[in-house]
């Protein structure tokens, strides 16, 4: 059938999409380290998380000039009322930086990244239950709450 995708391309898709997530979650490991170490030359949380916000949006603001799609203009604003909250999420993304940045000298990046991911976890669960700003609904199971677990334990080897 023509268009059709295979289980292998499908099975291989899958696998590549998965290597850039890992990919990604190494980019975080390493983003903790190297804010840590630049709070340590600046001898500042707040710059080095300043900076590293700003050389994101440096990058951010490249990839938007280079890339296809839809550009950035006030009705987005005024066409959702309410949704504003979505343009929040630097706000939460400044958390997880700060966080990193005074707590891998602390607890070593293993360990802070482990707890991030249990935290990560444990509010992906409760908002997949409730189906908070719009998320589909994935009732808590008792398999989901294993994995869940799993992760606490990991974090607990983790610091052995």
């Amino acid at each position: 059938m023509p268009g059709a995708i295979s289980e292998r391309d499908e099975s291989l898709s899958t696998l590549i999409y998965s290597l850039l997530v890992i990919g990604a979650g190494i980019s975080v490991a390493f983003q903790q380290i190297l804010n840590a170490n630049l709070r340590s030359q600046l001898q500042s949380p707040w710059w080095a998380g300043f900076i590293s916000y700003f050389v994101g949006m440096m990058a951010m603001l490249a990839m938007t000039t280079v890339m296809p799609g839809p550009r950035l203009s006030m009705s987005a604003f005024q066409s959702h009322p309410g949704a504003w909250v979505a343009w929040t999420g630097g706000f939460f993304g400044a958390i997880f930086i700060v966080t990193g940045i005074f707590m891998v000298p602390r607890l070593g990046a293993a360990t802070v990244l482990t707890l991030m991911v249990v935290g990560q976890m444990a509010g992906s669960l409760a908002f997949d239950h409730l189906g908070v700003l719009g998320v589909p609904v994935h009732p808590l199971s008792l398999p989901r709450l294993a994995g869940a677990s799993l992760l606490v334990l990991g974090v607990l080897l983790i610091r052995c």
